[in-house]
Order: structure tokens, then C-alpha cells, then sequence
């Protein structure tokens, strides 16, 4: 795509943004809000988005914005901007830097370039179609993992499990040699840089998951839903994301009972 990279230059600089608004709000006393959801939001996630949207104006007036803050703009349009400005607000509000910037681009529907950006450590993944990831400058990829009873595996939360979700995670969980929570979106980034091996999360949205599927993909992996389906902007919210697909191929059938 012959545009991919202005549209890269374009999310470099709107991570900048955001990195830049988010910083100086960081272990500070700080007004918390509750959304209509009940999850948090502070002034740092809209100063972040608000700065993110002003640059996509100004350079693609005619694309689309999909944010977790301030909602669609354009949402028809053939590319759509996914933005979520601090993915991991409870995190930030408690002054723990496992939160990032999540900075998507999406064409009729399926992201093509993705960049996760923790602001406070200044490290940065960026992947893009028919390219490989990038941290820091340099070339990442997921290790093997051969299968699920070797493999480490991430959730942000085991909260965001219900019902049956919940019974399918807890059948994945007893059957990985490590489980952990808490780290967000960082973890993806963990993934696609060879230090774990799954993520497997549920009740997302697209701005929660969309600047994953590049960044996993450019590293070796595999993201789909739970079914095995490719992720985009019309995904249910549930993700399993693997750096090896031997084990993304075991986990889909444990997760399906």
C-alpha cells in the first residue's frame, strides 16, 4: 500500500502526542471519573485522544476516528483511526506504569498497522502489514512455545470473564504452566517480543485490541478471536493472541470445551 508510510509517519507522531500529553499527568494528584460503564477516566485519556484527533485532521480529514473517549467520527469511512489514549487507566491512576497508548489504523474494517507506546518508559511496538515489529528501533519476534502446558499466559483481569467465558479461561488457565494478570496492553508487547507466550482476554472493544493484530502478526504470531477468526473492527471482544501457532491452535480447542 503505497500510503502505509505517510500513514506510519502519522502514528509515530500521534504516540508522540499523546506520550507528551499523558506524562506530566503521571503520579500526580489527579480528578478521577467514572464513565457510564463504571471504568475510569481522567483528563490525561482526553488530552491524549483530543491531541491524537487533532493531528488525523489535519493530515486525513477524510479518514475515520473510532475512540474510547470521545466516540466515531466517520466510522463508515474505508480507513479508520483506532485510538485508545491510556489503555489501562486503573493502572495509571494508581501510579503503575504498565499502561500504554494504542494508536490503530484500520482498512474496511481489519487493522494494518498498530502501535503500542508506553509513555513513561518511552518503549514503543510498532508493527505493519508486510512489515516486521518494531521496539525501540529494532526488529522483535515471538518465541516458540510448542504447547499450552509450556506456555505463560497474560489476562488483564480474570474479572472480564463471565459465564461461560468464564469456565472456557479457567480450562486454559489449569492448562498452562504460568498465569498471570494486571499488565494490560503491555503484555501484548511482551508477546510479540518473546517473553510470554498467550493472551487471552474477553469483553474488548476495538479500540482495546485493534493496534494488537499488526504488532502481533509482524512478530510471527497469531491473533483471532476465539473462534480462530481474524480480529477487526466487528470482533465480539474476545481475543486469543499466541506467539507460536502450534499453541493459538491448542488453546482455541480448550477454550471451545
Amino acid at each position: 500500500m503505497v500510503e502505509l508510510d505517510a500513514f506510519l509517519a502519522l502514528a509515530t507522531e500521534l504516540a508522540d502526542a499523546a506520550g507528551a500529553a499523558i506524562r506530566p499527568y503521571f503520579r500526580t494528584p489527579l480528578a478521577v471519573a467514572d464513565k457510564p460503564d463504571l471504568t475510569p477516566v481522567t483528563a490525561a485519556d482526553r488530552a491524549a485522544e483530543a491531541a491524537m484527533r487533532r493531528l488525523i485532521a489535519s493530515r486525513f480529514p477524510a479518514h475515520g476516528i473510532l475512540g474510547e473517549e470521545f466516540g466515531p467520527e466517520r466510522a463508515d469511512a474505508g480507513f479508520v483511526w483506532v485510538l485508545d489514549p491510556i489503555d489501562g487507566t486503573k493502572s495509571f491512576i494508581s501510579g503503575v506504569p504498565l499502561f500504554g497508548t494504542l494508536i490503530a489504523l484500520a482498512h474496511e474494517g481489519r487493522p494494518i498497522l498498530g502501535i503500542i507506546d508506553q509513555p513513561i518508559s518511552r518503549e514503543r511496538w510498532v508493527g505493519a502489514a508486510g512489515h516486521a515489529t518494531i521496539f525501540n528501533g529494532r526488529a522483535v519476534r515471538c518465541r516458540p512455545c510448542a504447547a499450552l502446558a509450556a506456555a505463560s499466559l497474560f489476562a488483564t483481569t480474570p474479572d472480564m470473564f463471565k459465564g461461560k467465558d468464564a469456565a472456557a479461561f479457567a480450562r486454559a488457565a489449569g492448562a498452562a504452566k504460568l498465569v498471570r494478570f494486571g499488565a494490560d496492553c503491555y503484555a501484548y508487547g511482551l508477546l510479540a517480543h518473546g517473553f510470554i507466550d498467550l493472551v487471552i482476554e474477553a469483553s474488548l472493544k476495538p479500540y482495546d485490541f485493534s493496534a494488537i493484530v499488526p504488532i502481533v502478526e509482524g512478530a510471527g504470531g497469531v491473533a483471532s478471536d476465539w473462534h480462530g477468526a481474524p480480529l477487526g473492527l466487528a470482533s465480539d471482544g474476545r481475543v486469543a493472541i499466541a506467539g507460536d501457532r502450534r499453541t493459538h491452535k491448542e488453546v482455541l480447542a480448550v477454550l471451545a470445551g
